[in-house]
């Protein structure tokens, strides 16, 4: 079985079901966690990984001008309705998390969210947000992470194996992200631990952190 896309004509069914699950019932708690993840933003950001661009409509006011850096295309033709409808200036381009289309210093803040799970190195992705970002630049991010449970994280493994990596972008639930955001030199200000998952189905992503750091 070849790795599917989240979107777009190599989509997998697993990835088309919930994505049509949340077209018929928001997840409201996600939707919550969307908006704690990006409150108090302002100046300029980039969001790395934007996906459809159903953060967007979450952005504080306070943010001048997002750049939303997505490399599937379906996902950016998704995006840019929403783009559109937004208060503020969005721009969605192309590009790879590790050599972003992006000046050194540009920003005030980063987000991602449901990335660094799925890239193929996260130590290069978060190399380059130090890059793009101003000295001492914000970090906002959501993601899927390890459980603190030896017997779920073997769980976790398990379902990585068996279809979850290969159903969803290369996701893999078992990482040690925040050790990763650590250890890329940034310096967490705040965080919280959670479970959340919108069924059975995905109770192997349920565990997440959410925060914010400095670089």
């Amino acid at each position: 079985m070849s790795e599917s896309t989240l979107y777009g004509p190599q989509q997998s069914r697993f990835a088309r079901h919930l994505e049509r699950r949340e077209q018929r019932r928001r997840d409201l708690l996600a939707h919550d966690i969307r908006r704690r993840v990006l409150a108090g933003l302002t100046g300029e950001v980039i969001e790395v990984g934007s996906g459809d661009g159903r953060s967007f409509e979450h952005y504080p006011q306070e943010v001048s001008r997002l750049v939303a850096v997505e490399p599937d295309p379906a996902a950016r033709a998704t995006a840019t309705p929403r783009a559109e409808a937004a208060s503020f200036s969005i721009e969605i381009v192309d590009g790879d998390a590790a050599a972003l289309p992006a000046d050194a210093s540009a920003f005030d803040a980063a987000v991602v969210m449901g990335l660094l799970c799925s890239v193929p190195d996260p130590g290069a992705a978060l190399a380059e947000l130090r890059r793009v970002l101003k000295p001492r630049g914000e970090l906002r991010f959501w993601e899927h992470v390890r459980s603190g449970s030896v017997v779920f994280r073997g769980v976790q493994r398990a379902v990585d194996r068996l279809f979850w990596t290969k159903s969803l972008g290369g996701c893999e639930t078992t990482r040690d992200t925040l050790a990763a955001i650590r250890a890329a030199g940034f310096e967490t200000e705040w965080l919280v631990h959670g479970f959340h998952s919108s069924s059975l189905l995905t109770i192997t992503s349920a565990p997440y952190v959410l925060g914010a750091a400095r670089g």
